[in-house]
């Protein structure tokens, strides 16, 4: 189970962008994630005539570790961590460590 999901807004905790929040758009594999507005970067286009693509110089999104980044925790306002319980009827949840309150996803 991954503990941190698309879908869910995260805060950067080292790096460039240390404190910038963001949303998870998508996960790359079983370490890396692509953070809306997190680790963008300049890439630098050809231009294509069979696609209809313009050259130039474009910002992309690039992924960044799941180490780098903390779920947020919108009730306190930080980043938190998070911990799996298993409910009594066999399902397992997500929740924060710090309150122990489900996460919504």
């Amino acid at each position: 189970m991954n503990k941190i999901r698309t879908g869910d807004q995260v805060i950067v905790l080292t790096g460039r962008d240390k404190g910038k929040r963001g949303t998870v758009s998508q996960r790359v594999d079983d370490a890396h994630l692509v953070v809306d507005g997190v680790n963008m970067v300049k890439k630098h286009v050809k231009p294509n005539p069979m696609k209809g693509t313009t050259g130039g110089v474009v910002d992309k999104t690039m992924p960044i570790h799941q180490s780098n980044v903390a779920i947020f925790n919108a009730a306190s306002g930080k980043a938190d961590r998070v911990g799996i319980k298993l409910l009594a009827d066999g399902k397992k949840v997500r929740v924060y460590k710090s309150t122990g309150e489900e996460i919504k996803a």
